[in-house]
């Protein structure tokens, strides 16, 4: 990266309070050119619950500074409960964070250096309520930029998958278990501070088991998916992601369902922002963003809106790996989504287990069955990449054992695909619930198998994801399933082949029982949404500057960081568990003199053709210290299931100093709904 230390704009930052109508102060960092109280700026507001002042300290101080020193007030705001703000937070995107947030954008259009034009920015939880507040409509907000978010909380979320339950869940709660633990900093709210955190400590509660309660699309999801009404949005929206993320899907619902100015990115990154994109190539996102506020929110001709609507990195072929530094491909663009330039080619499945074009297949009833291992999925890496390393999908040959595989003859010429691949199956269960995954692999000419998408479907979810229905064992159904969006090509000399499995553990949660699945072949097919290239058209793209920031924080490592991600065959013992451990190290904050550490493990097993045995185990530890203050936190979290219900227990644990000052437990049963 970049570092830019001189703008148009002096800079200067400056920590301060934001009253809430009910007496709650939100802590809020600004950094804003030191003329704006003489000449306004507009205003870009991130608000979260990952603490300002030390969590994404390092992130905040490379990119709202940019913003500042051209033009603009930068604004982080630790929503209620979180950081130093007041109150105790207790779900994702309550009504009360949204109505905070629209409070907010009225305090901060009514200060004498805004000029009154507001944008919202954010990934992951700042993307989501970028959204939820812009469908609110308050008149101060004219422009979003949302990345690694999506429009549909239950359907396209780290809670479910379609319609099965995913083990990012539970990765995903346990990560907000522990930061609802944390402190605010006595450096800035004084004496008070223990009060608080004792307040946040008993009062955030187990969001897991809240989250278990509701395991269709109810109302509960339903609150928050803007995709219930999209022409709530009234405000440009400019959506943005990575093939490597959880949530690159919501990207082109967006763009389709959205009537309001709109443009899409989607990069090869994990759940990064794209300036600090891994894998790369990472872009000058900042330089973009720019263009973007300065068009939306200074009334300046950019050119950003006469671009296409949608650029997309076409990722090249690549070896299976867990980790990429850089994924090689090029820029592509569409006009608008759905484009007129991609168009479905189909191939049928046979029981012969090849994908061949769609006028070579045959209609018969052949039929093959599938009851897969546990042991399938220990290699598909995460729902959501955060770090990339090492959490991507590996050789998938590892996986294919337990499953039904189609694949193509070896191509005769690349293929390219943008857009998002469908299977049509014909089959049959013998059980009442039951999931199938499906992979689309890139077969190498050496056979090595990497993975470019895949889908789930709880099959009793086939028609309805709000009112799912069991299976009749032995009735045949016809179910499409969807897999995630991603464009890539398939040199020639390769093959394409599909993996069907009745398991994806522990990406997703299995069924309550063993599952055989009978596939009707010549009744199936794969639907893949084929670009032809346009090499002109490409290569008069604009290029993406390089990346570019704001000079870093002073920042000491202590103690390195350490990331593994095992998989442990305990063949004495019959026991297999993929274990992954994320160590943030220890390192100080200079300019506060805050020492912060953090490690996460968890821990996903299971014992040879035992459903009941599978369990997850996460486990959470961090501190902070200053000088003779020091706090920690533990939680653990163990979530088990039988064919009747899931179980939870967990422990919170918190230290001042050598004093354990709290403890607390839980013991949760949930019965299983069709999942």
């Amino acid at each position: 990266m970049r570092i830019v230390d001189e703008f148009p704009r002096r800079v200067r930052e400056e920590e301060t309070w934001i009253p809430m109508a009910d007496g709650t102060r939100l802590a809020a960092r600004i950094w804003r050119p030191v003329d704006a109280e003489h000449h306004p700026v507009p205003a870009i507001l991130e608000y979260l619950p990952y603490r300002k002042r030390d969590l994404t300290a390092a992130r905040d101080v490379q990119s709202h500074p940019y913003w500042a020193g051209h033009g603009y007030a930068g604004v982080r705001v630790d929503i209620r409960g979180t950081g130093e703000s007041d109150g105790v937070l207790t779900d994702e995107y309550l009504p009360q964070e949204l109505a905070d947030g629209v409070a907010v954008l009225d305090w901060l259009a009514d200060q004498p250096w805004c000029t009154g034009e507001v944008g919202m920015v954010g990934i992951s939880w700042g993307g989501f309520n970028g959204l939820q507040i812009a469908a609110l409509q308050p008149p101060q907000l004219k422009a979003v930029i949302t990345l690694c978010s999506t429009d549909d909380r239950y359907a396209d979320d780290i809670h479910h998958m379609g319609g099965c339950l995913l083990g990012d869940n539970l990765s995903w709660a346990s990560t907000m278990f522990d930061g609802n633990t944390c402190p605010p900093d006595p450096e800035l709210v004084g004496e008070g501070w223990r009060e608080m955190w004792h307040k946040r400590l008993d009062g955030s509660g187990l969001w897991l088991a809240r989250w278990l309660e509701h395991q269709r699309r109810d109302d509960y999801w339903k609150h928050g998916s803007v995709c219930e009404d999209f022409a709530a949005i009234r405000c440009p929206v400019y959506a943005i992601s990575g093939w490597a993320d959880g949530y690159c899907n919501a990207v082109f619902r967006l763009l389709e369902g959205l009537s309001v100015p709109r443009k899409g990115l989607v990069g090869p990154w994990a759940h990064k922002y794209p300036h600090l994109g891994v894998p790369g190539p990472a872009i000058g996102f900042l330089q973009d963003s720019l263009r973007w506020w300065d068009h939306w929110l200074k009334g300046e001709d950019t050119g950003i809106m006469d671009e296409p609507m949608l650029r997309v990195w076409i990722q090249e072929s690549v070896p299976p790996s867990a980790r990429y530094e850089v994924r090689p491909g090029r820029w592509i663009s569409e006009p608008s989504w759905p484009s007129p330039n991609i168009l479905p080619s189909s191939f049928r499945l046979t029981v012969g287990h090849d994908l061949l074009p769609e006028a070579d297949g045959v209609d018969d009833e052949a039929a093959l069955t599938v009851r897969s291992s546990l042991s399938v999925g220990l290699f598909a890496g995460k729902w959501c990449s955060y770090n990339a390393p090492p959490d991507l999908p590996h050789d998938q040959r590892d996986e294919d054992g337990g499953c039904l595989i189609f694949q193509t003859p070896r191509l005769e010429a690349p293929l390219e695909i943008c857009g998002q691949p469908r299977v049509e199956l014909a089959l049959e269960a013998d059980q009442p619930v039951a999931m199938v995954a499906l992979r689309l692999t890139d077969i190498a000419e050496d056979d090595k198998a990497t993975r470019v998408s895949y889908g789930l479907l709880n099959l009793t979810h086939r028609d309805s994801d709000e009112f799912p229905e069991p299976l009749v064992p032995g009735e045949r159904y016809r179910v499409t399933v969807s897999l995630k969006h991603i464009a890539q090509q398939f040199p020639a000399g390769h093959a394409i082949r599909l993996s069907v499995s009745t398991s994806y553990w522990p990406l997703a949660w299995p069924a309550p029982r063993p599952v055989r699945l009978t596939v009707i072949p010549g009744l199936s097919r794969l639907i893949l949404p084929v670009r032809a290239p346009r090499p002109a058209e490409e290569a008069a793209l604009p290029a993406f500057g390089e990346p570019e920031g704001a000079p870093p924080i002073a920042k000491t490592l202590i103690q390195p960081t350490q990331e593994s991600w095992c998989v442990i065959r305990d063949l004495a013992n019959d026991k297999t568990t993929l274990e992954v451990i994320n160590d943030e190290g220890r390192y100080r904050l200079d300019d506060i003199d805050l020492e912060i550490a953090a490690r996460v493990t968890e821990r996903y097993s299971y014992s040879y053709g035992s459903y009941d045995s599978v369990s997850a185990w996460t486990e959470w530890e961090r501190s902070f210290r200053r000088g003779d203050w020091e706090v920690r936190t533990l939680t653990r979290t163990l979530m088990t299931s039988d064919e009747e219900s899931f179980r939870l227990r967990a422990t919170l644990d918190a230290w001042e100093g050598e004093t354990r000052i709290y403890a607390r437990t839980w013991d949760e049963t949930i019965p299983r709904d069709l999942v």
